[in-house]
C-alpha cells in the first residue's frame, strides 16, 4: 500500500509517498523551508503544497516534533507555542481532504527502524534515540511501540537532558566530539539505570556515518547499542507507516 508521508522538522518540512511493505520511497522527496513563524496554520498550508506537489488523494501520516494524544498537540518545546492543544489530526485532515494521521517525530523514526532498519530483528525493550536540535525517544516492547515518551527531558545535570547533550549544544557550546561523546554517554547511562534496555539505537543527524566514527568509539553500554541508518528518510517512512497501525 501507499501512503504520503510527511516530516515536520525545524528546517524544513517533506514529504513522499512510500510503499509501507517494502519502506521505499516510491518517488523523490519533496521539500519546503519550515517558515519562521510556525504556528499551526502556517505548517498546514506547506502540508497542502506537498499533498497538491503528489496529487494526493489518499491517506497521509505526518510527524510533528511534540507529544501528540489522540490527534492532539500536549506540548510545544521545539515548536510555536500556539500548538499546544491544538488538533492537528482534524486540522490537517480538513486543510488537505485526506485522512491524515498525526505521530511525534521520533516515534515516527523509531517505527522505521523497526520495521525497515536496525530494530528490525530487536526483540525486549527497544529504545530509539533520536540527537539532533534536542533528544527524541521512541521505546518498543517485542516491536509494539509505547508512543508519547519524552526521554529528552529527563532530568540531567540539573536540567533537561537534551539542554546538555544534544547536538545542538555540541555545536553552541563548540564542544569536540569526544567531550560531546562524555556527555552523552551520562545521557545513556541514565536510560539504562531507569529502564535497562535491551537494545539501543541512535538516530537523528549524529547517526549519519560520517558523525558516527568521530564519536562511536567513545560510548559504551550495556545494552545492544546500534546507529540508525534511515537518516533523513526515517521520518517520512514511519510517519506513513503509522497510517496504518495508528
Amino acid at each position: 500500500m501507499e501512503v504520503l508521508g510527511i516530516d515536520i522538522g525545524g528546517s524544513g518540512i517533506k514529504g513522499a509517498p512510500v510503499n509501507t511493505s517494502t519502506g521505499e520511497l516510491t518517488a523523490k522527496r519533496f521539500r519546503i523551508p519550515t517558515p519562521k513563524d510556525a504556528t499551526p496554520i502556517a505548517i498546514a498550508a506547506i502540508v497542502l503544497k506537498i499533498v497538491k506537489h503528489f496529487d494526493w488523494k489518499g491517506a497521509i501520516g505526518c510527524t510533528v516534533p511534540a507529544r501528540v494524544e489522540h490527534g492532539l498537540v500536549r506540548t510545544a518545546t521545539n515548536i510555536h507555542a500556539s500548538w499546544i492543544d491544538t488538533h492537528v489530526e482534524q486540522l490537517l485532515s480538513e486543510k488537505t481532504g485526506c485522512k491524515v494521521t498525526v505521530i511525534n517525530d521520533a516515534d515516527a523514526a523509531g517505527v522505521a527502524s523497526i520495521k525497515f532498519g536496525r530494530g528490525s530483528a530487536a526483540k525486549g525493550l527497544v529504545f530509539f534515540i533520536t540527537v539532533g536540535t534536542g533528544i527524541g525517544s521512541a521505546m518498543f516492547y517485542n516491536q509494539v511501540l509505547i508512543p508519547g515518551t519524552e526521554l529528552g527531558h529527563l532530568w540531567l545535570k540539573g536540567d533537561a537532558a537534551e539542554l546538555y547533550a544534544s547536538d545542538r549544544t555540541r555545536v553552541q557550546e563548540g564542544l569536540s566530539w569526544p567531550e560531546w561523546a562524555g556527555r552523552f554517554q551520562q545521557y545513556l547511562n541514565r536510560i539504562e539505570f531507569l529502564f535497562a534496555p535491551d537494545t539501543i539505537i541512535i538516530g537523528g543527524g549524529v547517526s549519519r556515518p560520517n558523525k558516527v566514527k568521530l564519536y562511536s568509539k567513545y560510548l559504551s553500554s550495556k545494552a545492544d547499542l546500534h546507529f540508525a541508518k534511515l537518516e533523513n528518510e526515517a521520518g517520512i517512512i514511519g510517519a506513513a507507516c503509522s497510517a496504518l497501525i495508528i
